[in-house]
């Protein structure tokens, strides 16, 4: 027994090396077998071809000889596409799988991809650009070429993307492609998709972006300087951070980028009606944000704040027959759109949210989560100034105004009450009258939270002021109109020229300023616009003025400097000047 085991593990080791033997025999070392290179056929080498964009299907027919393995393995081709200047045959222009899954020796490739190709390389249209294209045989691990050289003239035009990314370190979302920022394209004025993007967006300065046709590689690359777009050219930058509406026309190869300081709501609804601004925030991608009070209803829009530019050149209103879109007023023609002031019919403290985002720019209003609770609406109510009561208000619904702008001085004290003998209910504020970071605003206006309280309001700015108390959305605002003087070259029509000179308020109701005057210039006291003073005596350099009524002054007839005084009555209806050489 025990010889026949020894019998057959000799027997399976003999086995088990006359497999390995013969298993070693099939595995030919690296080297020693041929791979053979295979020449090319067509097109042939130098050959020149001219695509034709009107026959974009034509097919350019590549074609090669065999190539062999020694030992008869398996050969599979394609054909890549090179730059003859630069041939980085790692990173081809273009590669094209032989027909027959591979196994064939010939492949083609349309005009239309080719230029395609060419175009996202870099290359502009209706150039020669010259080429090296290459038969590539491989077989397992080896790999030989057949190269030949090839010029190509591309379409006469150049191809224009049907959509626009914006990518770099510059922008709200870095370098990484996936997450490019799409830019919007504008409609023309028959309403079709233009040639023309637009976005609104941050750019940080001392950083660069480019624009691409994709959201990955390859895609069509556009850099450039000096609002010259420049397909493959340089990244762009911005010299300042901030937010940023950007253009780009791929007509003409210009881009533009208008930095925006800030949007404001302007209108009926807000605290101070046409004469002031409720600034709205950036919060990024896009969208400006801010918790305002509406005090009214009526129309309202938003106006961008742009350096160096003018008061009114940028408005977004409404487009006629939409919810809630809205277009930029100068643009609105060019899109065949009409477009409106934006309807308002909520009163409280809302969030008002402008959406500049997506295709279809957007605004919403929307109730503030955590407005302060209303406040029972009292029968009357009563003004007091150092303890003295000045007026009872005037009721509107839930809302008090006094009756005409009071003249107040810092270290004055305001107190509400619901008796004029000071012994009903008290309702107070917890910041001053007068206390703002924009004081030279046209009109100046803050509301606060207003609150059961016998507490005295402070009084830390000299003017004559607007009250208005509203129970409902329990708010205390208060307002006060700044003067200027407008001063222009009515007779060479140079309005958009004109110096606008802020007056000193001085109390009571009285404005002051030092302007240097031209003969023959118009001039006017503006609070733009609801109060507009036209002179009574347009010649007289003093005398009386109309809010909404007179002429323009023309009473300057030498240059010079002048001290300057109007004494307004306490509604604003009339005032007098003064104008001393």
């Amino acid at each position: 027994m025990k010889h026949i085991y020894i019998k057959i593990v000799f027997l399976l080791a003999v086995i088990l090396t006359v497999g390995a033997c013969k298993e070693e025999d099939n595995l030919q070392p690296e080297g020693l077998w041929e791979l053979s290179v295979p020449s090319i056929v067509a097109p042939e080498n130098n050959a020149k071809i001219v695509l034709d964009e009107n026959n974009a299907s034509e097919l350019i027919t590549f074609n090669w000889t065999a190539a062999t393995s020694s030992l008869g393995y398996g050969v599979y081709y394609s054909v890549i596409i090179v730059d003859a200047e630069n041939p980085d045959y790692e990173n081809p222009l273009m590669e094209i799988t032989a027909e027959n899954g591979g196994k064939g020796l010939s492949a083609s490739v349309s005009y239309e991809d080719l230029d395609t190709a060419l175009s996202l390389a870099g290359f502009n249209a209706n150039t020669d650009v010259n080429l090296m294209w290459a038969a590539v045989a491989k077989s397992l691990s080896k790999e030989e070429m057949g190269t030949g050289n090839l010029t190509v003239t591309r379409f006469e035009n150049e191809i224009i993307p049907t959509q626009l990314f914006i990518s770099g370190t510059a922008t709200e979302s870095g370098t990484d492609m996936a997450q490019a920022i799409s830019l919007r394209r504008l409609n023309n004025s028959e309403g079709k998709p233009s040639n023309i993007y637009e976005m609104y967006t941050s750019l940080t300065a001392g950083n660069t972006f480019m624009f691409y046709s994709e959201q990955s590689l390859p895609a069509h690359k556009y850099g450039g300087a000096e609002d010259v777009l420049v397909k493959n050219g340089e990244p762009m930058s911005v010299a300042e951070d901030g937010e940023y509406r950007i253009t780009v026309n791929l007509d003409n190869n210009t881009y533009s980028l208008l930095k925006i300081d800030r949007w404001n709501v302007k209108g009926s609804p807000i605290i101070g009606g046409w004469g002031s601004d409720e600034p709205l925030a950036y919060i990024g991608g896009g969208v400006w944000q801010a918790t305002m009070d509406l005090v009214d209803t009526g129309g309202f829009l938003f106006r961008a704040d742009v350096p160096n530019e003018g008061y009114w050149n940028y408005l977004l209103k409404r487009v006629v027959g939409t919810a809630n879109e809205v277009i930029m007023e100068s643009q609105a023609g060019d899109q065949g759109l009409s477009y409106e002031d934006i309807p308002s019919e909520v009163k409280g403290t809302m969030i008002v949210t402008l959406d500049l985002s997506s295709n279809a720019y957007t605004y919403s209003i929307e109730k503030d989560p955590n407005a302060t609770e209303p406040i029972e609406t009292p029968e009357t109510l009563y003004l007091f100034v150092n303890n003295t009561m000045i007026e009872e208000m005037t009721k509107d619904g839930d809302i008090f105004n006094n009756t005409n702008y009071l003249a107040l001085q810092n270290g004055d004290v305001v107190t509400l009450n619901t008796a004029s003998d000071g012994t009903g209910s008290s309702f107070t504020m917890f910041s001053n009258i007068g206390a703002t970071d924009t004081p030279d605003d046209i009109k100046a206006s803050v509301s606060s939270d207003l609150v059961a309280g016998s507490d005295e309001i402070s009084v830390e700015r000299d003017q004559a002021y607007g009250f208005s108390i509203d129970f409902a959305n329990a708010k205390f605002t208060w307002s006060y109109y700044n003067l200027f003087l407008f001063h222009w070259d009515e007779v060479n029509q140079k309005w958009d020229d004109r110096d606008e000179f802020l007056l000193t308020y001085v109390h009571p109701y009285k404005f002051t300023t030092t302007a240097s005057l031209k003969a023959g210039f118009d001039m006017k006291f503006f609070s733009p616009w609801d109060n507009d003073f036209g002179a009574d005596d347009p010649s007289a350099l003093i005398g009386t003025m109309t809010n909404r009524g007179g002429s323009n002054f023309k009473n300057i007839t030498t240059d010079g400097s002048y001290n300057i005084t109007v004494e307004v009555t306490n509604d604003y209806a009339s005032a007098t000047y003064e104008f001393a050489q």
